[in-house]
């Protein structure tokens, strides 16, 4: 390269070259009782922003935006420990609880009934958990029988007393949540877990056979029974359940930015192992049907972890692990969401952990809703991926880094909506200094047109929003570049995230 050239590469586009199709899914959301993330977040009578309901409409309204397609409630490790009959029937009725999972106090004013309707708010499906710690087979079926069983028998007839005489139809069901982890309550060896949530799904499935169930993997490629875990637990419930659970937190707690902007290579590496461990057991089952994986939690979580982050002192709605997202955050966040892409042939589920103040892209104050720079690229991708990813070819310069060695410095994925008429190309400049000419070239069908292009951007990986500076880091438009005979040329700055939105 002469002195003075900017780094120049190439993004081969073919409409006949595709993973699979892109389940909508994968653009989901995670509502713990945690923190502040339900009371105060979601849930609070008391903000002059709250409707009847106690949901407050500015939050409704940045999740919407987000569009979400369905909601993962009540946890977490606040679920292993969870009564689900202390969160329905009348208010002034329901016990205030202590949470062991986060040593804070559970008033129950919020539960399955007021999530239902919070899902419909904001036209999300429901996913709900099942207590696979302290709670029994038989309650995991009951809680099926009352959101979902016709009137008619005594938990059905219940929810009808509780003023929902329609069966909510919860299609999709966690069985518990990161039973492998000794930290969780009511901790259980593989084989154990997999013989009570086999038992558990059958039972749910009897009163619904119609819905879908997920069942906990490792909880993190680190865990010391990781994949072994998930081969036992599979091998054990291949017959009873649809999706297997995978959950991964991001860190730069150690200030190597150049590695942890590389962090899609272990991201997609658990997915190869996990891949590989469905396909043994599928074989080994003698098996015709498949699993596929939910990713359902998922985020950057590091900054805020210490022992006050995540202990609320036994107050309610303490302030617990509300991470603070910069602009390298979200770079990360857009390379999850191109890998979900990337590997749309397994990836079913995926719910960021969590929606509101916990671990979140969107905080609350009393009177005002910031949004954090990593609520931008799951914006843009719920709204433009779509339809079938695209088997992207990139021709990028190379970057050293500490933990990965050499690797592009171009991530890409790319998605095409036939139906819709639509196509979507996310392309994140890992680059700390340098712009990249890039040249998209269409190998088949082209699109007529580029819509509009957005680029996330700025100079310094650590600048954040915040209530004082809310737009630092947003997504910007920038000129579309014109079609030259399925070519475009595009300039994509340092610390970047590109979206094109194409008309085919």
């Amino acid at each position: 390269m002469q002195s003075g050239q900017l780094p120049k590469a190439k993004i081969y586009l073919d409409t006949n070259r595709t993973i699979g199709t892109i389940s909508p899914l994968v653009f989901s959301g995670f509502i713990e009782h945690m923190g502040r993330a339900v009371y105060e977040g979601i849930y609070d009578p008391s903000s002059p922003h709250a409707g009847t309901n106690g949901l407050r409409a500015d939050v409704l309204a940045a999740l919407r935006e987000l569009n979400y397609r369905a909601i993962r409630y009540p946890g977490g490790n606040f679920l292993s420990g969870y009564r689900w009959l202390d969160g329905v029937g009348p208010r002034d009725r329901r016990p205030r609880r202590r949470d062991l999972a986060w040593q804070s106090v559970e008033t129950n004013q919020f539960g399955t009934n007021e999530f239902m309707e919070f899902c419909k708010a904001i036209n999300a499906e429901p996913m709900l958990g099942v207590n696979m710690g302290t709670g029994t087979i038989q309650e995991a079926a009951d809680l099926v029988e009352y959101c979902n069983a016709p009137p008619g028998t005594l938990y059905a007839d219940l929810r009808a007393q509780h003023g929902y005489p329609e069966p909510h139809g919860v299609k999709y069901w966690c069985l518990g949540n990161e039973m492998d982890g000794p930290w969780q309550i009511g901790h259980l060896d593989a084989a154990a877990y997999g013989a009570k949530a086999r038992e558990a799904a059958k039972m749910m499935r009897w009163h619904d056979p119609s819905i879908q169930l997920v069942l906990c993997g490792s909880s993190g490629c680190m865990m010391p029974t990781y994949p072994e875990w998930d081969r036992i637990a599979l091998e054990l419930c291949w017959e009873q359940v649809d999706y297997h659970s995978m959950h991964y937190y991001a860190s730069n707690s150690d200030g190597d930015t150049d590695s942890y902007l590389a962090l899609s290579v272990e991201f997609e590496n658990f997915v190869d192992t996990l891949t590989g461990v469905l396909r043994y057991v599928k074989a080994k089952n003698r098996s015709q049907k498949d699993v596929y994986l939910s990713w359902d939690e998922w985020n950057v979580w590091y900054k805020a972890t210490a022992p006050s982050d995540l202990q609320g002192g036994w107050a309610e709605a303490p302030h617990l692990s509300e991470e603070v997202y910069n602009l390298e955050d979200a770079l990360v966040v857009a390379q999850w969401m191109n890998v979900f892409l990337r590997r749309a042939d397994v990836i079913k589920i995926a719910c960021l952990a969590q929606a509101v103040n916990t671990i979140s892209p969107i905080h609350t104050t009393r009177d005002a809703v910031l949004k954090h720079t990593t609520y931008y690229p799951i914006m843009l991708f719920s709204r433009l991926a779509s339809g079938l990813a695209l088997d992207v070819a990139v021709k990028s310069p190379l970057y050293q880094t500490q933990k990965f060695g050499d690797k592009p410095l171009l991530d890409v994925s790319a998605s095409y909506d036939e139906e819709r008429g639509t196509g979507g190309v996310f392309i994140v400049n890992r680059s700390r200094t340098e712009s990249i000419e890039a040249e998209l070239v269409w190998q088949a069908l082209a699109p007529r047109q580029i819509n509009a292009v957005y680029q996330l951007a700025g100079d310094d990986p650590k600048a954040f929003n915040s209530l004082d500076n809310p737009n630092r880091i947003v997504p910007v438009s920038v000129n579309p570049p014109v079609m030259d005979d399925k070519h475009v040329s595009l300039l994509l700055p340092p610390l970047s995230f590109t979206v094109l939105e194409t008309r085919l």
